[in-house]
C-alpha cells in the first residue's frame, strides 16, 4: 500500500547550525548513448516520435549522473541512476522497438549508486529518502539499493509506468524491487517561484519538490537552495542546459506543451534566483555543479 508525503512528518533528528552546509554529490551510474533526434526533437506529435525512433544519427556517450544531497536531516538521494545489470541478455525487452533501436548503455557493477556512496565514506543505509525524477530505467535501475529507504513518486508517472501500458511505453516495471512501496508526491498549492505547487522535503525548506511535467507526465525535480546558490537537479527537463534555454523539447515527451512550459519556468526561476541547472545526462553538469555556474537566462 502506497502512502501520500503532503507534509514533513518528523522534526529532523539534527539541528541545523551554521557549521553544517548542505553539499550535493554528483554521482554518474555510467553512460549511455541514444539518437540524436531523441535530444532535440523534430516535428511535433506523433512524427516527432517517428523521427526519433527511424534516426541514424547517434550522440556521444552521455553521463547517466544520480544526486545525493548531505543535509543536517538525513542524506536524500535524487534518481537512483543504472544498473549494470542492462548487461544481461534478456534484460530489456527486445520486442521493444526503443531498446533495439534506440537505446546504449554502458555500466560497471563498481558503477552504481550504491558502491559510489560507500566510495564517498557516506552510508546508503542511512539514506533517508529516494526522490526519483521519473521511473524510466536509467533513473530508476539502482532502486535496489534502498529497501530501507522512503520512496517518493509522483502517482501519475507510476500509473503511466506500471503493467502492460508501462512497458509499451519503455517503462520497466517488471524490474521494479518487489519490497517497492511508494510515497505519492502530494503537491500542495504552495507556489515556489514560478512554480504553482510545491513540496517541502525538509523541515529547514530548502529541499523542495516542484513540478515539471514534460518529458513524463508525472515527471518532477528537486531544487537545494543554499547561501550562495540555487540548484536545479532536472532529471530529463532537457538533455543540456543550452536546450533548456532555447525552450527545445526532446523527441520522446509525449506532451510537448507541458515540456515548454516546464522549460520556461525553469528560465523565470533562473532570472530571480543565482540558479545552477543540472540535467541527468548533460556532460558538463558535474564542472557546473563543482564550481557553481549559475544559468544566465534571457529576459523573456
Amino acid at each position: 500500500m502506497a502512502t501520500t508525503l503532503e507534509t514533513l512528518d518528523t522534526a529532523p533528528e539534527n539541528p541545523w547550525t551554521e557549521a553544517t552546509r548542505v553539499t550535493v554529490h554528483a554521482i554518474r551510474t555510467g553512460s549511455v548513448r541514444i539518437r540524436a533526434n531523441q535530444i532535440r526533437g523534430k516535428g511535433h506529435g506523433a512524427l516527432r516520435l517517428l523521427r526519433t525512433y527511424t534516426g541514424v544519427a547517434w550522440s556521444d556517450w552521455l553521463p547517466i549522473y544520480a544526486w545525493v544531497i548531505e543535509h543536517p536531516e538525513g542524506l536524500i538521494v535524487v534518481d537512483t541512476g543504472e544498473t549494470a545489470r542492462v548487461a544481461d541478455p534478456g534484460y530489456f525487452p527486445r520486442w521493444h522497438p526503443y531498446y533495439w533501436r534506440g537505446l546504449q548503455e554502458r555500466v560497471k557493477p563498481e558503477e552504481e549508486i550504491g558502491p559510489q556512496i560507500e566510495n564517498r565514506w557516506l552510508d546508503p543505509h542511512q539514506v533517508r529518502r529516494v526522490v526519483l525524477t521519473h521511473l524510466h530505467t536509467d533513473h530508476a535501475g539502482g532502486l535496489h539499493h534502498f529497501p530501507h529507504s522512503e520512496i517518493l513518486i509522483d502517482q501519475r508517472e507510476y500509473a503511466a509506468a506500471s503493467g502492460l501500458g508501462g512497458r509499451l511505453r519503455g517503462f520497466l516495471p517488471n524490474r521494479w524491487p518487489t519490497w517497492l512501496r511508494p510515497t505519492w508526491i502530494n503537491f500542495a498549492p504552495m507556489p515556489f517561484g514560478p512554480f504553482d505547487r510545491s513540496l517541502p522535503l525538509t523541515a529547514a525548506g530548502d529541499v523542495v519538490i516542484v513540478p515539471t511535467p514534460g518529458h513524463t507526465a508525472g515527471h518532477v525535480s528537486v531544487v537545494v537552495r543554499t547561501d550562495e546558490v540555487t540548484y536545479f537537479l532536472a532529471g530529463d527537463t532537457s538533455y543540456t542546459e543550452a536546450l533548456m534555454l532555447a525552450g527545445a523539447v526532446d523527441g520522446v515527451a509525449p506532451d510537448e506543451a507541458a515540456a515548454r512550459d516546464t522549460l520556461r519556468r525553469i528560465r523565470a526561476l533562473a532570472q530571480e534566483e543565482p540558479l545552477v541547472y543540472l540535467p541527468a545526462h548533460d556532460p558538463a553538469s558535474a564542472a557546473r555543479l563543482l564550481t557553481k555556474q549559475t544559468v544566465v537566462a534571457p529576459r523573456a
